[in-house]
């Protein structure tokens, strides 16, 4: 059973981790992604219940939300070390453990809110300020527009020139993956695969009688239990003869002879999953799948190591598409690519690499450049015809994460190279 085999740690245990991980990250990985990107000063500030999407992942699992307008001021000098700065309530640093990670910096007898971010910004003469806002990537684009102005009303002229839109800083940060953070995704994606595996089981699966329904809120159910956080409603298909991909007329009870997808995904230790998986259930007398549908499965893993293959460090999303799409069509392959960044967010921050509906590229998002240790859901479809059907097309939905580090790709906690079978 998944909850014996799989130790899930308490909140507090989970707490202790990710609040290791912001500190490594915080002293490590934030001053590259600054030096890399060119900026002297960054400013992250969200209100209580409008965030944005990067103020918590600079914040400890402690603060489950901003308290009231919490500012983040980022400081890099010129030998590189980092000044950690926050302006904010009263009495935030000791209430939740925020003094390990920030200095509190604003005198709320002499001065207002950003009237302190104005102070800093003086005090250290910074060429470059980034700030949160984007046409591109909604990761980069926190700063609403009231903060925005807050922020200029109280800046001297030479200052306010020096503003430049972040995204490229965001994004990096949190795109970026630690090496503690990898060896735990390993972990977090086996937990969603051995879901998987009880869902596509007679444990939850009675032909005849269970609804694709019934399967996802089995799942839906059990992350709950465990924990977890579903970060998207999963859903369950059948295809078979009678039922064609996304058929307007699909039916929901199971029957033997369906061919089942899944897409589910769960977060756990601020990190996200992203899966689609494929079973088979079996007809009277039969001990395996049909050889058509094994085979479409084995053209499905082919053009995930093709898409694998085209993976390098410095290329674009779209230069990744362009070319692996080529090489599965010089293959005979009939596939899709529309793989997406994961971390933090599901559909995470990074290189966008193709959409369903722009297999051509994707203009902005897909020109962002893939990074050494950064991780994604790869996936992507193929359609093939299968003769057991009649001839009929099937297609091959997978989806699996993997891990970008050392220059390769890592599929993580395995990828899916023979159906489940359900009876």
């Amino acid at each position: 059973m998944i909850s014996t085999a799989y130790e899930i740690l308490s909140l507090r245990e989970q707490s202790g981790i990710v609040n290791g991980w912001l500190e490594h990250r915080m002293q490590e990985i934030l001053p590259h992604i600054m030096e890399r990107e060119g900026f002297d000063m960054w400013i992250v500030a969200g209100e209580e219940y409008n965030e944005g999407p990067v103020l918590m992942t600079l914040l400890p699992a402690e603060m489950i939300s901003a308290r009231r307008k919490t500012i983040l001021v980022f400081h890099r000098t010129d030998d590189n070390e980092m000044e950690h700065m926050l302006v904010g309530r009263h009495g935030i640093l000791e209430q939740y453990g925020l003094g390990k990670f920030y200095t509190e910096e604003w005198n709320r007898d002499a001065e207002e809110q950003w009237e302190c971010v104005a102070r800093l910004i003086k005090e250290r003469d910074p060429a470059r300020i980034g700030i949160n806002v984007s046409k591109t990537f909604a990761f980069g684009d926190g700063l609403t527009h009231s903060e925005y102005d807050s922020l200029v009303d109280v800046l001297d002229q030479k200052y306010v020139s020096r503003l430049e839109g972040a995204e490229r800083l965001a994004v990096g940060w949190l795109e970026k993956r630690t090496g503690p953070e990898l060896d735990a995704y390993w972990r977090v994606v086996e937990i969603a695969h051995a879901i998987i595996e009880d869902a596509f089981s007679t444990k939850v699966i009675h032909p005849g009688v269970t609804t694709t329904d019934d399967v996802v809120w089995w799942m839906r159910q059990k992350v709950q239990d465990m924990g977890f956080r579903s970060w998207f409603q999963p859903s369950i298909s059948i295809q078979a003869p009678d039922v064609p991909f996304r058929s307007k007329d699909a039916r929901k009870r199971i029957k033997p002879g369906d061919l089942l997808h899944c897409d589910f995904g769960i977060q756990y230790l601020g990190l996200c999953t992203d899966t689609q998986q494929f079973a088979y259930v079996l007809q009277p007398g039969e001990t395996e799948p049909p050889a058509g549908l094994r085979d479409a499965l084995a053209t499905g893993n082919r053009l995930q190591d093709i898409h694998a293959g085209e993976m390098i460090a410095g290329r674009t999303g779209n230069e990744i598409l362009a070319s692996a799409l080529q090489r599965a069509r010089d293959e005979g392959i009939d596939g899709m690519i529309y793989t997406h960044p994961i971390g933090y967010h599901g559909h995470g921050a990074g290189p966008t690499i193709g959409l369903t509906d722009k297999q051509e590229g994707v203009p902005g998002k897909g020109d962002y450049e893939l990074f050494d240790d950064t991780c994604y859901a790869m996936e992507l479809n193929i359609k093939q015809q299968i003769p057991e059907w009649d001839g009929c097309t099937v297609r091959i939905g997978l989806e699996q994460d993997v891990a970008f580090t050392g220059g390769k790709v890592l599929y993580v906690g395995g990828r899916q190279t023979e159906f489940h079978l359900v009876g």
